[in-house]
């Protein structure tokens, strides 16, 4: 499994945060039981192999520092999505800016390159290419406005 991949299940646990009421841990675990693992491989490739643990260490970091910081997180989503309230963007997007945003503050090994391209593409698997460039454009907007406050 690739990071790209451990990115990727990392927000479909985030999202599925927002439907249920589990704590991160309880998510990760029930998600990763061998048998529940193993039959969402047949509707999602991600599923086909499961992640090593340094890979199952990634992604228990990232949903639970979404978790975390959700709040601070979803107030730049919201600053940046300009026109757009915070409850009409899709769970699935919230989730991949979320874990994106999360990354650029809180991952020091990530690049904000990095961060944004991954969330990008990951966007662009799941929802429109209208939704890829709204996605695009709060992240550029985020990143550049991080930079400039620490000049």
């Amino acid at each position: 499994m690739t990071r790209s991949n451990a990115r990727e299940l990392a927000a479909h646990l985030i999202y599925e945060l927002d439907y249920t009421d589990q704590t991160p841990a309880q998510a990760i675990d029930s998600r990763m039981e061998r048998g529940y693992y193993d039959a969402l491989a047949a509707e999602n490739d991600v599923y086909t192999e499961r992640p090593s643990k340094k890979q199952m260490a990634y992604v228990r970091a990232c949903v639970e520092g979404v978790a975390e910081h959700k709040d601070e997180i979803d107030q730049q989503i919201a600053r940046y999505a300009i026109g757009w309230n915070l409850h009409r963007i899709s769970r699935f997007t919230k989730a991949a800016l979320r874990l994106a945003i999360y990354e650029i503050l809180y991952v020091e090994d990530v690049p904000t390159g990095v961060a944004i391209n991954e969330c990008v593409e990951l966007t662009r698997k799941y929802e429109e290419e209208e939704t890829v460039s709204f996605v695009n454009g709060i992240l550029g907007s985020f990143a550049r406005a991080l930079k400039e406050s620490k000049e």
